[in-house]
């Protein structure tokens, strides 16, 4: 594949990581706008003011070779083996790595587009809560890996600001008993209000409405759920229900083979374990498959279990949930500084792994 025009668009953790180690043998061309990498789950942190810069692109890819186009993807041409550009321009391809991932979906709530911010704003959310002239109340929508994070770590940042999240229905609630009831005790100790079983209809000036009334709120943040772009649906790729492009056991379209799809844009099903759900978890090994398949050091099909799942319950708690392969709990959870501590040295450890 020596030669072959590699074009990657995303530089999420499966895009970039899959150009680093491509770009190892092969000269690849990374397509995204951002100067900077986007460490996605640590976007709770950079909320609460805790933010750290993260590297450019350009570090990240450095003795590689990779270049990196700041632009976005506006259009595939399947037939013609080429992707569009927001600039107008066109760039052929032998192979496509497709990696555009997820962003906030809003679910046609009215007003949530207008008066939430989504996650992607957070340094936004930092700013609002910074720049206030008095404390008021926050409404964190969404009872996922997301919300609870978001909601502690504003929670302990500005603990004169009451914070609240709604969830559609219960807070943690694919996590296994004892995690589930952690993440409510450290919620609680950190002043949270929960309110589980109410679906959000509407989103205000004023806050969250909800179908057991409304929740007033001077922010209202959105961390319900994720949808992919409809780019690889309107270019002819096959893709599922959600939108994400169906792949086969080398992570290759099944109608469009010459293009990979991997992260959240990709329903990727792994024997005994699923359809992999979207996350940095799933995303990385995604992208180091990729890298080493088209690198020539794999012939091998990808392959992928579960083992932990892990959050951040502000600064000094954690929880570390040990799960079966195919995403089912077990019993066994790692709590307080323990947990903690794990999540930081994995959440640490990505930058390392996108190398």
């Amino acid at each position: 594949m020596t030669g072959r025009q590699i074009v990657v668009l995303g530089a999420g953790y499966a895009g970039l990581t899959a150009a680093t180690r491509a770009g190892r043998r092969h000269q690849v061309t990374l397509v995204a706008p951002e100067e900077r990498f986007v460490h996605r789950v640590r976007r709770h942190e950079t909320a609460a003011g805790h933010g750290a810069q993260w590297p450019t692109i350009a570090q990240l890819s450095r003795d590689r070779r990779v270049e990196h186009r700041r632009a976005r993807a506006t259009g595939l041409d399947l037939a013609g083996h080429a992707v569009l550009l927001d600039s107008g321009e066109s760039i052929p391809y032998d192979t496509l790595v497709y990696a555009l991932g997820s962003r906030t979906a809003w679910h046609h709530v009215p007003g949530a587009a207008e008066h939430a911010y989504p996650v992607e704003r957070a340094e936004e959310i930092h700013r609002r809560l910074r720049d206030a002239e008095r404390p008021g109340t926050v409404a964190v929508v969404g009872g996922g890996s997301t919300g609870i994070e978001l909601a502690a770590e504003l929670a302990e940042a500005h603990p004169r600001w009451q914070v609240r999240i709604i969830s559609a229905g219960q807070v943690g609630g694919w996590l296994s008993a004892r995690g589930r009831a952690h993440v409510l005790r450290a919620l609680d100790r950190l002043g949270v209000e929960v309110r589980q079983h109410q679906t959000v209809t509407a989103v205000t000036e004023r806050g969250p409405r909800t179908d057991r009334g409304g929740i007033d709120a001077e922010i209202t943040v959105w961390a319900a759920s994720l949808e992919v772009p409809p780019l690889a649906a309107d270019a002819g790729l096959t893709v599922d229900r959600a939108g994400r492009a169906v792949v086969d056991d080398r992570l290759r379209s099944v109608s469009h083979p010459d293009v990979h799809v991997i992260g959240d844009a990709a329903a990727v099903t792994v024997p005994g374990v699923g359809t992999l759900r979207m996350g940095c978890a799933t995303a990385l090994p995604q992208g180091r498959y990729l890298g080493r398949l088209l690198a020539g050091r794999t012939e091998r099909p990808f392959g992928f279990r579960y083992s932990v799942q892990c959050l951040s319950l502000g600064r000094r708690d954690g929880l570390l949930q040990l799960i079966h392969p195919d995403d089912s709990m077990r019993p066994t959870v790692l709590t307080g500084a323990a947990g903690r501590l794990a999540k930081a040295g994995i959440v640490s450890g990505v930058l390392l792994a996108l190398r």
